[in-house]
Parts: structure tokens; sequence; C-alpha cells
């Protein structure tokens, strides 16, 4: 029997109300993507929509008020689906049941499959019982019974959920990972979630409990934040087996123990407060452990009993478009973090920062105290300079079509620093900071335009630049700079001609376009900024051949007047394939050459840029459809075309085999103390041996020293829902962490990955 009547309301009221409480439009944000995908039940619903029920027997019973259906009930509207095998609307009661074998499928491909299925208090709450839900990418949600109730919350009771689905693949072998609770609540609000009672398996083997658990959603990356048990080996350490574990979780609040066992210095305890707000949140985290055997270490610091840190971080949302925050560490010595392989992402930086950021607009102004990491002694903090402050501004002006861009930027830094900084590297002096007090504040604005005539794209760019810049001479160096104040004002005038060339043929894109680039800097001096705090490293290499100016900061400038010359050559393939090839050379035709001159940071000394022709600069890249990609860089001595420098990678993956080669070289410079080449060559390879399980393997060799730098192997476990790997590393007498052994484990749990519905109904 099929009817389809517009009067049946009351029947359609019943399941529009069941379909809302699953998840109306809002009322499930998308980022609860584990729990319950983003799309479940929320596709628009109209209640004046015709709908449709089929039922091996439809009776009204106009003195009961009620409205029954026997045998394979099937509703439909708006690209729903209801089955089972029978259906009682209660008008009087505002109650609807549905019993044998309800599913209910969504447009989406969706499905919940449940035993009974009950509607009561009005229509406002709905009640699942043994409920079953199959997600269009796969995941499986089971539980002894369900909740949807007006709070939009979704309660769980002896609930199970997994990414993979039953987690058994077509071989029959247990995949992936699950989670199950006595009860899961789910707030379709804000998407958090709380699991009373979580145990965690893997490969269908449980592995980890706790009593309770809040997590602000179920995505990939709060997933990648939970706290996992972490194995490893060190020679100063032995063996280390860290176990951290939430003692306290809710929706503001976590707090985290991270217990660590180590087989040669003892017990290492770390915990870590976080605290959110709804416009952001802080964290501080301590740690420490009294050491068994101080000695294993080199830095004489580290030789203590007691070692330990505190680290505090946190980041907020002020107002629209502006973000606030701190970091700031404390710790007993430098070397902390790396002997007991602790995060030290923000212990690097102490800082206060706020930052704005529009389409148009960068702001960001900071004051900053700088640490050295690693084994380095405890004197350097002092040599280390505090940034007081440092203050970046950029603003962008479009005018009218035809009328070009204007840019405006300016910095301020100022630098404190107790102690001088300097040493000497096989022999030749450095100077990274002085001691004392120096501020340098620099203003640009600039104009640029693009035209375009026969083919030639010519980009014409005007621009003035000042600086302002104090050094109170407080240092101790007879070669510092003496105290003094500098204003100056640099006029820029570049032009950048290119005329790219297209060709087509079958199945391939050819585009060559040669570049030429007049730039003039009239600069009153190369320093400007006095002493030199942000412009010490000078790379010349493809990414840079056409810029105006290739110092890093503002503390120096290029002067005079260059010319660059280049260009670019791209191959495309119809399969995605690609290979490009960009190379050129800068020549300084009048003025002073700023990277020749002498100075104790030795900024642009050797780079390729100190002479009036500067070293070839060459790059290629390319990748093949096939899986294989590549990427090299090479520097020629334009005299004669020695080698000053080069780079090659290669690698390859393809159906779990993966391996890459790479080689790298630059010459003895012993105008910079580099009195020995660096000359490398590598390998890494990855075999699978199974449909899961890969081995890995690396070496690096040390070709100047004729020794091993670096090897290791280890196996991996990878299904697309469950990783995990380990491996061990051996570090040669040449590498910056010498004869260093180290043995680690890690695992890693994914989300699902999506695609095509797992179950769907098919309509009769």
């Amino acid at each position: 029997m099929r009817l389809v009547d517009r009067h049946l309301r009351p029947g359609w009221a019943a399941f529009a109300v069941l379909v809302a409480a699953l998840g109306l439009p809002g009322a499930l944000p998308a980022q609860a993507q584990a729990l319950v995908p983003p799309d479940f039940f929320n596709s628009p619903v109209d209640p004046a929509a015709p709908t449709a029920v089929e039922a091996r027997e439809l009776v009204f019973d106009a003195a009961a008020d009620t409205i029954t259906a026997r045998g394979d009930v099937v509703v439909r509207a708006n690209g729903y689906t209801l089955t089972g095998e029978n259906l009682v609307y209660r008008r009087r009661e505002g109650d609807m049941r549905v019993s044998g074998g309800v599913t209910i499928t969504d447009p989406s491909g969706n499905v919940s499959r449940s035993p009974s299925l009950v509607l009561t208090g009005g229509l406002k709450q709905a009640f699942l019982d043994s409920l079953a839900i199959t997600a269009y990418n796969g995941a499986l949600i089971t539980a002894d019974s369900a909740d949807y109730d007006e709070a939009l919350r979704t309660i769980l009771v002896d609930a199970r959920y997994s990414p993979c689905g039953e987690c058994v693949d077509d071989q029959g072998r247990r995949i992936g990972w699950s989670v199950s609770a006595s009860r899961i609540v789910q707030n379709r609000v804000d998407g958090s979630v709380t699991l009373e009672q979580p145990v965690l398996s893997l490969l269908g083997v449980p592995v980890a409990w706790l009593p309770y658990l809040w997590l602000p959603d179920l995505d990939n990356e709060t997933i990648e934040r939970l706290p996992r048990p972490r194995l490893s080996y060190a020679e100063n350490t032995g063996v280390m087996l860290e176990a951290p574990f939430t003692v306290h979780s809710t929706r503001m609040t976590d707090i985290i123990l991270s217990p660590t066992l180590m087989s040669r210095q003892g017990f290492l305890m770390g915990a870590e407060w976080v605290q959110r707000f709804d416009a952001g949140s802080f964290s501080i985290k301590a740690s420490g452990l009294y050491q068994f055997d101080s000695s294993a270490f080199k830095l004489p610091e580290a030789r203590r009993d007691w070692r330990g840190a505190v680290q505090a971080q946190g980041e907020f949302v002020p107002v629209e478009d502006w973000k606030a925050g701190f970091a700031y560490s404390v710790f007993t010595d430098n070397a902390y973090f790396d002997d007991y392989r602790l995060d030290k992402r923000r212990s690097a930086v102490n800082e206060v920062y706020a930052t704005h950021l529009t389409a148009d607009t960068y702001v960001d102004a900071r004051i900053q105290q700088f640490n050295v990491l690693g084994n380095q002694t405890i004197e350097l903090r002092d040599q280390q300079g505090i940034a007081l402050p440092n203050v970046r501004v950029e603003r962008s002006f479009t005018l009218p079509p035809g009328a070009g861009r204007i840019d405006v930027e300016a910095r301020l830094l100022g630098i404190h620093r107790r102690l001088d900084a300097a040493g000497t590297v096989n022999g030749v002096p450095y100077d990274h900071g002085y001691a004392g007090n120096r501020l340098h504040g620099m203003a640009q604005a600039s104009w640029q335009n693009q035209w375009i005539a026969g083919g030639v794209v010519a980009t014409p760019f005007v621009g003035l630049r000042l600086d302002g810049a104090y050094y109170d001479g407080g240092s101790g160096l007879a070669s510092a700079p003496a105290a003094g104040t500098l204003l100056g004002a640099t006029p820029i005038a570049a032009l950048d001609l290119r005329y790219p060339l297209a060709a087509y043929g079958p199945g391939v894109t050819h585009l060559i376009e040669p570049i030429g680039q007049i730039v003039y800097r009239g600069a009153a001096s190369m320093a400007p900024g006095i002493t030199n705090e942000d412009a010490q490293s000078v790379v010349f290499d493809d990414t840079n051949i056409f810029s105006y100016n290739r110092f890093t900061g503002i503390d120096r400038q290029e002067t005079g007047l260059r010319l660059n010359l280049g260009g670019r050559y791209l191959a495309t393939l119809a399969d995605g394939s690609y290979f490009e090839l960009v190379g050129g050379q800068s020549f300084q035709l009048a003025g002073d050459n700023a990277f020749a001159a002498p100075n104790r940071q030795r900024a642009g000394v050797a780079s390729g840029l100190d002479r009036d022709a500067s070293h070839l600069a060459l790059g290629a890249y390319g990748s093949l459809a096939g899986g294989l990609d590549f990427g090299g860089k090479l520097q020629l001595d334009s005299r004669d075309l020695g080698i000053a420098r080069a780079a090659l990678g290669v690698g390859y993956g393809r159906d779990g085999w993966a391996g890459a080669l790479n080689y790298r070289y630059a010459a003895a410079t012993p105008a910079t103390g580099n009195v020995r080449e660096l000359h490398e060559a590598g390998a890494e390879v990855r075999v699978p041996v199974d449909e899961y399980w890969s081995v890995t393997a690396n070496a690096y060799w040390d070709l100047a020293a004729n020794d091993f730098l670096q090897a290791g192997g280890g196996f991996a476990y990878d299904d697309g829902y469950l990783r995990f790997s380990a491996g061990a590393t051996r570090t040669g007498p040449t590498h910056r962490r010498p004869d260093d052994t180290r043995f680690t484990a890690t695992f890693r749990l994914l989300p699902p990955s999506g695609g095509k519905p797992a179950a769907v109904l098919e309509e009769p």
C-alpha cells in the first residue's frame, strides 16, 4: 500500500521533529568531525512538503486519535528515509514509536540503525535504543541507548566510536583504533565531547584507560594533541618511557601530568595547566628531576643534581583582527630541553606581542628576550640582546585601475645587551653583537606599476627610505663602532623588464621568460643601523636573483647601481608533470658594493655577491606524474666556473615505496673561518613488506672527512587510521651532535578519511 497525502501533517510533524532533533543546520558545528559527521542529518526539512508513507497496513483510529502503520514501513520526505516494521503515532500524547529494525537515512548517505525509536515529551526529546550509525565516511558509532535532548546534546550510553567502521579489513585483519566509554556526551552547540571512563583500543587491543576526558571536539587537530606515551633511548638518559595522562578536563581547563621513567637518570615529572577562554587560552608547564648520573652530560651547567624548567604561553583575541600573546620560559641550563627531548618551540624567545592583520595591513609589535638553547654556557644569556621594542608595520594602497600600487613599511628595532658577544672561528674574529643600547628606525614608501607593450612586461619602481639610528657605545671591544647618531635618506629607483614567450605542443606547454633588472639605491651609508643586529646572513641563490635588496634585515642595505640578468624556463605536461629552471647573475655597475665591505659579522663575505660580477646562481625543479620529484641549486664562480655551492635532492614515492637521495657541497671559505669544505651525501628508503607494514633506513656520509655522518633504520605501520613507528639512529664524529645513539617510538591516531557513503539504504 502506498499513500501520498499532504494532510498527513501529524505523522510528518513527528518525523520532522525527529530529524530536527538529530541535527538541523547550525545545531552541529563543522569541527565535530569524528563523533558525528559534520553533515549528519542536517539537510533542510520543509514541513509542508509531501510525505510518502508505505506500509502493508495503514490504520487511522479517530476514537483513539492514533495513526498505525504495520509491515515494511517506509516514510520518505525531503530526501530522508525512515524504515521499520511498526509505527504508532499518538497525537493526543504527542508520542511516536517506531520498532523493528529502525533505520534513518539522510540525503548525504549517513545511516542510523536501531531496534526501536521513541519520541516523547511533546516531541521534544528523542530516544534510540541499541543505536548504530554508519557515517558517509565509514565511521561507526554504536551504543546501547542514545538520547537527543532539547539542550542540543547527544548522549550515548555504553558507546563505541571507530573511524574505520568495524575495523576489520577485507582479509579479516584488525586495523585502526576505537574509543569506548560508559557514557559519551556531545554538545552540539560547540562540538565538545565528554567521555566517562574512556578506553582506547589499538588494533582491537585495549591499551589505555582514563576516568574522565573532555575534548573541545574530535577533529584531526584535537586528536593530534591528545597525550600519548613515548618510548625512546639515548646514551645520556638510557631507556626513556613517558606516559602522559589527563587528570582533570573540562570545557575550559585541562590538567595533564607527564611522568617519565629513565633507566639512567631516574624519574622526571612534568605537569601542565591549560586554561581556555572565549577569546583565547594560556598554558603553564613545569618539569624537573633529580639526576641519578649527572656525569653523563658534557655541559658543565648540566652536571647538577636538580634540573628543570617552567614554560608559560598564551594568546588572546581582544578585538577583531588583533592577536595578543606572550611566551616565557625559565630553566636551570640551556641544554635541559635537548637532553631530555622536551618541547622547546616557545622557549627560545621570551616575548610579549600584539599582531594586527587584514587584507592590506600588517602590524606586529614585540618585546623579546632571546635564549640560546643547547650545549651552550649560561654566560650566553647576558650576550643575547633584548629587543626593546621590535615593531613592524606594512600597508598597501591599491590605486585606481592603471595607476599601480603604493606600499608603505616601517621598522623599529631597539636592542639592549649586557655583554659583548664575540669569538673566533678558525682564527677569523666575529662580533655577533655589541654591549650597550641601540635603536634603529626605518620607514620606506614605494610605488610600482606594471605596463605591457609589445609583449614586454615593464614594472617601474620608485621609493624613498628614511633611517634614523642611535648607539651609546657601551661595548668594550676595540672593533665596535663609536657612540653616535645617524640620519639618512635613500632614494630607490628600479625597472624590471620581462619578455615571456609561450609555445604549445602536443601535451606540453613551454614558457621562456628572459628577465632584466636595473636597480639604483642612493644610500649615504651602507650601515644605516650603525651596529648590525638583523642582517648578518646573506645567501645568494635562485630565490633572490631578482631582488632589490638581498640583506635579510634593515641594519644593512645594498648601495649603488646594480644590474640583474637572468631568466626562467617552465615546461608543464598534460599529466601534471613539470620542469622549471631559474638562473641569473648580478653585476655592480657603479657605487660601493655593500657585500664587499669589511665587517666583523662577515655579512656578504664569500657570498658570491662580494664581487662586481657575482657568482652564477641556478635552480632546477621538477616533478613527474609517476611519483618522482627532484630539485637542485648551483652556485658557480663566474671567473673559472668552479662550483662554490651545490645541492641536489631526488625523491620518489608510490604504492608504499619511497626513497630520497640528497647531496650538499660548499667550498671552503677561509675568509669566514670555514677551512674545510662541506661535502655530504645521503639516502633514505622505505620498503613495504606488507599492506600496512614497511621498513625504513637512512645513511649519510661525510665525504670530506671520509666518515659516516648518520645512520639509522626502523619500521612503521600505517592502515590509514593508525600509524606507529620505531627506529634508531647513530651519529658520526662530525655530526653537530656527535657519537649519539637514540631509539624512538611514536604513534598517531587519524580521523576518517571521507569518501563514498559506507552504507546507503536502497529505496524500494
